[in-house]
């Protein structure tokens, strides 16, 4: 059958639907069949994954002409995606295809999800077509006999890409890949990726640089028009002194109508505790929401998070208060309108969360913006240019990860073996480790046998051992088992169980917010306000209570950082303020009483100008700087400044910073003049003094418990018996001292002091900040009270001392005083 022929059952299975193929699927199809690999770039809900099951499927037709009566069984393709949550969207579309055009090609699922009894089934007889995760292909890759099962793999697609990409969970798939290339002879590698600024670098990494795969590739771009727009939400009575406090909730009776008036919404917010509180709020003020409104985030159990998502698409929901469980690729026809709670803190989360609703090619998304507080009016303003211009952010890939190479080695060990000489060739072809050293090959093989130097007389960290011709295997049924158990790189903190004492299992929690309760207390989680009673093995055990209360769990993810092109569209969007005008956004203008308030103690800054204010108040000395890059990088950058005048003057301050800029408070003023004359915004000596600033080996200790776990060296536990994470951290910290002390060059000790600079500090940016600033004018203010721009970062060091409640009223007598 000729490529006419093939097209032609596809175009007419498009018009039995009643749609026309997008020429980018057309392109998708002509590229796969003329054997080429690629990446797809197309926005969710335009048709993507018809875009590659289709020429998967028709390849199999051309190369089985037979194919409705003769069935060849056997994996023939694997679609990876990184969330488990889509597997069923994904399964549902390739049976629409494989049914429709009568291929007798079966369709499965293997996810954390999927039932031992599936498993074994498909251990015999796989399905012709695969959804599965990075996880569980790893766990694939580790059952013996696997050449055979992926011998006739003709394509795997790596969905949603751009998730996975700077990730270490990205850095797993390209050692997948690199292994499948040498199983499968004719595989074909294909991505899916939403808009990221270097989606060239995106397929270099997925295809692997300078690979014979990259050579015979292509770039799919889905030129669809998607219309956006952003409306904000701008309150009635601006406040003149923002503060991070009231999480948006003043602006609750401003979204009901929004919800009314459409047919679902989706209100979005940063955080699991936010999503909890909005719920909770929106049903006391308006109880005729109840059965109409649902809650979704990752902590709640797999069935309601299921029932959630079929209720959006069969339309039995108004609205759902959900997280960034439900920003990636779920296909909800029904969603009109999406709210945005707060600053999403970066242009793809944003753009992503658009795309839920209209999510149909050619439909406009509408998403409005609920500021939590003024400032971020700013934010809302920036993200409307971010749409008009698609400005999205770029994103980092890993290198040198060395614990998921040990990992991955540790794997392949469990299965059928294999010679370091024929494995280290292709993973040298994987972008990750492009340049990994003879050198740091052979200390990986030590390891893998010996465990590192100063631990070679402890028999637990010896996992493979070397058979007489040389092949690397792991013979222990312990430790392969152990080490399936704990394949992954997804490190998060303990997590306990929430059920009831009865046993309904209501969804997980982590542990050290329940190590906080007593038996009584009462919280909120999943929309309930639940009393808790006791801990049981892995189990917090709850009853319903009929008690208000305001403690709401807050997870360890919840504070997001500015990205650096949201950092830079913010600042290009404050300097507006000094502008006519009428050359301004609705949302600057809205905020002319705050800037207004502003240039009364000091200024509003210019391109050219770097903003520093000093005050006092009874806390003490007030030191206020504004970069506006974001928490992660005023987190660093406030460490090196402190640590530089102590080096000038002995003076003892504490930090406090978030998106906007940093604050040093301290006994006795500081002398700004004196951190002028002497260049301290200096890039010199950056990471030097950063390393003696910062408690690096504090954070590097931090860092090195996820190496410890995904390199294998602890272990976390079996199922329903997981070790408790104080556990895990002290296990970690006394092998991290063991390296410190006497091994100092070991590669995964290393590994956490690089991982604490150029992902947690990102030290790259810090750098260029320092740049930036020694080109701009250093304006120093001395204030006689706080200033606007101050008000977020001195009212949240109180966050600490006071309840909510108490917080309100606090800043309401700050504020009284300000504004006289």
């Amino acid at each position: 059958m000729d490529r006419k022929e093939l097209f032609q059952i596809a175009e007419e299975w498009f018009q039995q639907q009643g749609w026309t193929p997008f020429p980018f699927q057309k392109k998708s199809w002509t590229a796969f069949l003329s054997g080429k690999h690629g990446l797809l770039n197309a926005p969710t809900g335009s048709g993507k994954t018809y875009a590659l099951w289709f020429p998967i499927v028709l390849n199999y037709i051309k190369n089985n002409p037979e194919y409705k009566t003769k069935h060849k069984k056997g994996l023939k393709a694997i679609w990876i995606t990184p969330l488990r949550a889509l597997s069923q969207e994904i399964r549902q579309s390739a049976e629409r295809i494989t049914h429709d055009l009568g291929t007798q090609m079966t369709v499965g699922i293997r996810t954390g999800d999927t039932s031992t009894k599936e498993r074994a089934r498909q251990k015999t007889t796989m399905p012709d077509l695969l959804i599965t995760t990075p996880e569980s292909l790893q766990l694939l890759l580790s059952s013996k006999g696997y050449a055979k099962l992926f011998k006739n793999c003709s394509a795997i697609v790596v969905d949603e890409w751009h998730e996975l990409l700077g990730t270490k969970r990205g850095v797993q798939m390209e050692l997948g890949l690199s292994r499948l290339k040498s199983v499968c002879k004719n595989l074909r590698i294909w991505g899916i990726s939403a808009t990221i600024g270097n989606l060239d670098q995106a397929r270099e990494v997925l295809l692997g640089p300078s690979s014979k795969e990259l050579d015979n590739s292509v770039l799919v771009k889905a030129n669809l028009n998607k219309i956006i727009t952003v409306k904000s939400i701008i309150p009635k009575e601006m406040e003149t002194f923002p503060w991070r406090g009231h999480l948006g909730l003043h602006l609750l009776d401003e979204v009901i109508p929004i919800i009314k008036n459409s047919k679902t919404t989706l209100l979005f917010t940063n955080t699991r505790s936010q999503c909890e509180i909005w719920f909770q709020k929106i049903l006391e003020k308006y109880p005729e929401f109840a059965g109409e409104i649902a809650m979704h985030h990752g902590s709640i159990n797999k069935e309601t998070r299921l029932w959630v998502e079929q209720a959006i698409r069969n339309e039995s929901l108004k609205a759902v208060v959900c997280t960034s469980s439900l920003d990636l690729g779920v296909d909800f026809a029904p969603v009109e309108t999406v709210v945005q709670i707060g600053g999403p803190k970066g242009v793809a989360r944003f753009l992503q969360r658009a795309g839920r609703s209209g999510h149909r090619p050619g439909k406009e998304s509408v998403i409005y913006f609920l500021p939590t507080h003024a400032m971020e009016l700013i934010e809302a303003s920036a993200m409307q240019k971010a749409v008009l211009n698609s400005a999205v952010e770029d994103r980092i890939p890993y290198l040198n990860s060395f614990d998921v190479l040990i990992q991955y080695l540790t794997t392949l060990a469990v299965s059928d073996g294999y010679f370091p000489e024929e494995i280290y060739p292709e993973i040298k072809q994987t972008f990750c480790y492009q340049a990994i050293s003879d050198e740091q090959w052979q200390w990986l093989l030590n390891f893998l046998v010996m465990g590192s130097q100063s631990l070679k007389t402890y028999d637990e960290y010896k996992k493979v051992e070397v058979e007489e011709d040389g092949r690397f295997k792991v013979n222990s049924r312990a430790v392969a088992m152990r080490h399936r158990f704990q394949i992954g790189t997804i490190v998060g903190d303990a997590t306990i169980h929430v059920r009831y004492q009865k046993g309904g299992y209501i969804g997980s929690i982590e542990e050290y917010f329940i190590s906080k309760l007593s038996s009584g207390d009462v919280f909120t989680f999943a929309g309930r306000n639940l009393e808790f009673i006791r801990i049981k093995g892995m189990s917090a055990h709850v009853r319903n209570s009929s008690k208000r209360t305001n403690k709401v769990p807050s997870w360890m993810g919840g504070r997001l950082s500015f990205s650096a092109k949201m950092s830079e569209l913010l600042r290009e969007e404050l300097y507006t303020a000094e502008l006519p005008s009428s050359k301004q956004s609705k949302e600057i203008q809205s905020l002319a009483p705050m800037f207004a308030k502003q240039r009364e103690e000091s200024i509003v800054p210019l391109p050219n100008q770097f903003l520093i204010e000093t005050f006092e108040t009874n806390d003490g000395h007030h030191h206020i700087f504004y970069p506006f890059e974001g928490r992660a990088i005023h987190e660093g950058m406030s460490s090196l400044l402190a640590y530089r005048i102590s080096l000038l003057t002995p003076i003892t301050c504490s930090l406090a910073f978030n998106d906007y800029g940093f604050e040093l408070l301290s006994d006795k003023p500081i002398d700004i003049q004196a951190i002028l004359d002497n260049n301290l915004f200096t890039a010199e000596y950056m990471l030097s003094d950063l390393q003696k600033s910062l408690n690096s080996n504090e954070m590097a200790r931090r860092k090195f418990r996820d190496i410890a776990v995904i390199s294998g060296m602890v272990f976390t536990g079996y199922p329903e018996k997981g070790v408790k994470m104080k556990h895990l951290q002290s296990s970690s910290e006394l092998l991290f001292d063991v390296f410190k002390d006497f091994e100092d060059d070991n590669l995964l000790y290393q590994q956490a002091y690089t991982e604490t600079f150029e992902h947690q500090l990102e030290e790259g940016r810090l750098r260029l900040a320092l740049e930036r600033i020694a080109q701009q004018e250093i304006v120093w203010k001395q204030c006689q009270q706080p200033t606007p721009f101050s008000f977020p970062i001195i009212t949240d060091r109180l966050r600490e001392k006071l309840s909510n409640e108490k917080l309100a009223d606090r800043i309401k007598r700050m504020t009284a005083k300000l504004n006289r």
